[in-house]
């Protein structure tokens, strides 16, 4: 089991890594940082199991650093040490697997151990899915395929229905409370009427799935029926799918580009996107920052191979897919500007202006309102210097 421990306070970062060394047997610390702007590249480098990672550092958000870890490295698991304990559940938002508060004590660390153990011991005995089992779609619209057929939009008999099943597939094999999913979907109507309308959202989420031929699908209430817990059998999801293949890819170079470009093509939209779900949001966040930066990576190496053609058709998707990512913009007048295509550079910076000041009624980006200004001067470098 590999380890990298991450603390501003180097008395800190010793006494953790000694607590460790000392009391757990089977951790390997591959290194430690005290400056959180060299995380990533160790990340990167070392690809390690657990992050043990500080939350309160002067010029470091430790949560945004810890969501950016699990952006570049898909399933690292995220342990984070801090004196600032109300930090406890934006920590557990973020799908950190644990959280110890300073001072570190021996027996809670060695709890926290096993905790990581587990965790990794399950995910050595998952077994690969059968292509052959049913498939739910989340990217995008949820959709439902079973073996033999194409993928079909499901048809709910109401959205309250559709978000209930969204909001169980969510949170599949965990039992969810009554009370909170008649807080999220009936809260404005009186508790007998929101009670009897859950129960008949749960009758017609189940005749969908029978109607799909979806039986592998269930729904099962808990004691006394508190709750509800959707179980998917052998049926895949499409965004598990697409982030354990990106597990899967190596370093980024010649030999994996094509793998990079096969998977990065799977993300067809984001996670349940279609769906004004603010409970989603921050899964949608998780992975679209997680696509985002892969695709990133890939126009720096067509950049980097000279293939500005290559790089301007990823900018481009990601354009498409996330329009209010302002770097998108940058990069393709940077990359139409070397290949001396001055109608592509005046066409994204007016894209821009346009998305940015009529839809979203903030001002273009400084550092991208000087780039262009300087491109129009009648003094203007040439491409290779502006490319830069």
């Amino acid at each position: 089991m590999r380890a990298l421990l991450v603390d501003d306070e180097p008395l800190a970062l010793i006494g953790l890594q000694k607590a460790i060394e000392s009391e757990i047997s089977g951790m390997e610390i591959v290194n430690t940082y005290s400056n959180p702007k060299e995380v990533i590249a160790g990340v990167l480098e070392h690809r390690p199991d657990v992050v043990f990672l500080d939350i309160h550092m002067p010029e470091v958000d430790g949560l945004k650093l810890g969501r950016q870890i699990q952006a570049v490295v898909p399933g690292i698991e995220i342990v984070f040490v801090t004196g600032y304990d109300q930090y406890a559940v934006r920590a557990f938002e973020l799908y950190a697997l644990d959280y110890i508060v300073k001072p570190v004590q021996r027996k809670r660390l060695r709890q926290t151990v096993i905790r990581i153990k587990e965790k990794l011991n399950m995910k050595g005995l998952m077994k690969p899915p059968d292509t052959n089992s049913p498939l739910i779609y989340c990217l995008n619209q949820i959709r439902f395929k079973t073996p033999g057929m194409e993928s079909q939009i499901v048809k709910w008999r109401t959205s309250k229905a559709q978000e209930l099943f969204a909001y169980l597939l969510h949170h599949r094999d965990r039992k969810i409370n009554r009370g909170v999913l008649i807080e999220l979907l009936w809260s404005d109507i009186e508790e007998a009427k929101a009670a009897q309308n859950l129960y008949t959202a749960i009758y017609h989420i189940r005749q969908t799935l029978k109607k799909h031929k979806l039986d592998t699908i269930s729904i099962r209430t808990g004691d006394l029926e508190a709750g509800y817990r959707l179980e998917i059998g052998d049926a895949r999801v499409d965004v598990e799918m697409w982030e354990n293949d990106m597990k899967q890819l190596s370093v980024l170079d010649a030999s994996t580009i094509d793998a990079y470009e096969r998977v990065l093509k799977m993300y067809e939209g984001d996670y349940l996107g279609n769906y004004e779900y603010i409970w989603a949001e921050h899964e949608r966040e998780r992975l679209r920052l997680l696509w985002l930066y892969h695709m990133r990576k890939v126009s720096e190496f067509y950049e980097e191979q000279e293939m500005p053609d290559k790089a301007i058709q990823v900018n481009r998707r990601i354009q498409l897919m996330s329009p209010d990512e302002e770097e998108s913009y940058l990069s393709l007048m940077k990359l139409y500007h070397a290949t001396g295509n001055r109608i592509g550079v005046e066409e994204q910076y007016l894209l821009l202006k346009a998305r940015m000041e009529h839809d979203l009624e903030t001002p273009v980006r400084s550092d991208i309102a000087r780039w262009y200004e300087q491109w129009k001067s009648p003094d203007a470098v040439t491409p290779s210097t502006l490319y830069k």
